[in-house]
């Protein structure tokens, strides 16, 4: 990254802000930093010299709109696009709010619209035998193997856990039986507790009577096949092989049992504030999605039975 050396000291000191106060995750703090330096290169071009303080408090409108041009002549999606643009966004609220310089040119600048799309849910059946063991017969992988991604699966149904969340739990705080919740670390490194159903805990507790590895207390619970922590790729591709055996749609994704956990209590009479305590949303809005998730399946089923439909 080729930038003045005022720039430079404040980039660092802003990603040091999002790591230890704002505590985003490693992978968003590494993608806002691309964002920022693929801006620096592009100003470096397109103002014929490597950007400094005074270089970006003259930006004007048009610089970012003609940066955002050249993202989508890369062939950047709408949703990159506005990832770039609240990168940018929380850069300039850093330097503002720290007398470093003021960036009007990057809040005067729109994103682009994004179509929002629903989650889409399992059936109560689907979900229910990809978190079932014997759905797993005939695969060829260590019986302790499949324990473990039964139960993991088990957990993002039951317990409404996001992958991030289900690998984190420490063997001390195994949800086995008897214990009737667990607690998670979620976005924001925000703590909750989320219940856990005595089916998913004989599940958890199956697995870790199979599991040939030593699982310290302050280690993971779930482990890989040579004992490190478990990767959510390994759950991912053992969602894989779920749709294959069950036939399900490619939507049928790890997160989607999450997905599915919200509305089948949603449709179950569940209200929607209970449900954002479980799934730890900060926003009530986005626990509000699943009313139209609910929504279009009532209305698939009208127009599917009603003799006038």
């Amino acid at each position: 990254m080729i930038v003045a050396t005022d720039v430079q000291a404040v980039f660092q000191h802003w990603l040091e802000h999002l790591a230890s106060v704002r505590r985003l995750s490693p992978l968003t703090i590494e993608a806002y930093g691309r964002d920022l330096r693929q801006f620096f290169g592009f100003l470096t071009t397109h103002l014929g010299a490597p950007p400094s303080i005074a270089g970006l408090a003259a930006l004007k409108p048009l610089d970012l709109r003609a940066f955002l041009s050249a993202r989508r002549r890369d062939a950047i999606d709408n949703r990159t696009l506005m990832r770039q643009l609240a990168a940018l966004r929380s850069f300039a609220r850093y330097c503002e709010r720290e007398g470093v310089v003021t960036l009007a040119a990057i809040a005067a600048v729109r994103g682009p619209k994004l179509t929002r799309n629903l989650p889409r849910p399992l059936t109560s059946a689907a979900a229910v035998a990809v978190t079932d063991v014997d759905s797993r017969a005939g695969d060829e992988r260590p019986a302790w193997v499949l324990a473990r991604d039964a139960a993991v699966l088990a957990l993002l149904y039951g317990s409404g856990l996001r992958i991030s969340e289900a690998l984190s739990i420490r063997r001390k705080d195994a949800p086995v039986p008897g214990v009737g919740q667990v607690t998670v670390t979620g976005k924001g490194a925000k703590t909750r507790s989320a219940p856990v159903l005595p089916k998913v805990a004989a599940l958890v507790g199956d697995y870790i009577s199979q599991c040939p590895w030593t699982l310290p207390a302050d280690g993971p619970l779930f482990v890989g096949v040579r004992g490190g922590p478990l990767s959510p790729r390994i759950i991912q591709l053992a969602m894989q092989n779920m749709r294959g055996a069950l036939n399900l749609p490619e939507t049928a994704t790890p997160h989607a049992l999450r997905h599915s956990f919200a509305t089948h209590l949603l449709g179950g009479g569940a209200d929607l504030r209970s449900i954002q305590e479980l799934l730890g949303h900060a926003s009530l809005s986005t626990t509000q999605g699943y009313t139209k998730i609910d929504a279009a399946r009532l209305l698939t089923a009208y127009d599917s039975a009603h003799p006038r439909a």
